[in-house]
């Protein structure tokens, strides 16, 4: 799309939310429609596909083997990477990983790491020698706006569906597990957009462009704040962080339901 039509979207957005109102009639604090697939690969070990209105995922979560880290000899790991297709936007180009891919990685990496959901001495197999990696990567389809919350949550629900791999002579065994992963958590990114003076929750292509300060916090059921993101110039008052804060748990529980 041409930066006149971008500009005249912008346009539209300020103006709409002046009157109260966002372009697609959603509240300030309202999801688009969200639809889940579980379990979408025979190939991964757990997978699923969320499309967050238009916005489209897909997670795989796939396991192997190697070799504990020498500061954690106790324990597995995990590894998160994202591919934005270019079939997903205009935008996106066939290459080495973009910043915006290497940031939508890691607020995703971040906010099921620091949740603690697993418990990553259970993937040691032989202290200091063998442990399980468990590869979640995700790859956007479309890009509607709001890659974050679509990405995290296809990534947790593709972890809740997961499988181990069964493990014979420190050898993966293809086809044959040893039971599910488990999760003690199930944490939800929740991403704000500041557009001039007003806030709204998941925002869509148009308002993405028109924001010039992003938020995203990661909650899980027992209210724990697992991780921040703070993305553009724009800043925050400290009254308003806490409304975003307040949302992202109510909104956090609502989504939970859906897994």
């Amino acid at each position: 799309m041409s930066v006149v039509i971008w500009d005249l979207d912008t346009d539209k957005v300020i103006n709409r939310l002046k009157e109260g109102k966002r372009i697609d009639e959603r509240a300030f604090d309202e999801y688009r429609e969200i639809k889940l697939q579980k379990q979408i690969s025979e190939n991964a070990d757990g997978s699923a596909r969320v499309q967050l209105g238009e916005t489209d995922i897909i997670a795989g979560v796939k396991f192997e083997l190697g070799k504990p880290y020498p500061d954690t000899p106790e324990e597995g790991t995990m590894s998160v990477n994202s591919e934005l297709l270019p079939l997903a936007s205009p935008t996106f180009e066939f290459g080495p990983p973009s910043v915006e891919s290497v940031e939508l990685a890691r607020v995703v990496d971040r906010g099921i790491r620091e949740s603690k959901c697993m418990d990553f001495k259970s993937f040691c197999i032989r202290e200091k020698e063998l442990a399980y990696t468990a590869n979640i990567d995700i790859y956007v389809v479309n890009y509607a706006g709001n890659l974050f919350d679509a990405s995290a949550f296809a990534a947790i629900d593709a972890l809740a569906e997961t499988k181990l791999p069964k493990v014979e002579e420190d050898k993966l065994v293809a086809g044959e597990y040893s039971g599910k992963l488990k999760l003690s958590r199930k944490p939800i990114l929740g991403t704000f957009a500041k557009i001039s003076n007003n806030i709204v929750l998941d925002p869509n292509l148009a308002e993405e462009k028109a924001m010039n300060a992003r938020f995203s916090v990661s909650t899980t059921e027992d209210e724990m704040l697992c991780a921040f993101q703070k993305g553009m110039g724009g800043s925050f008052t400290s009254a308003e962080l806490s409304s975003m804060l307040d949302i992202a748990l109510k909104k956090g529980k609502e989504l939970r339901k859906l897994l």
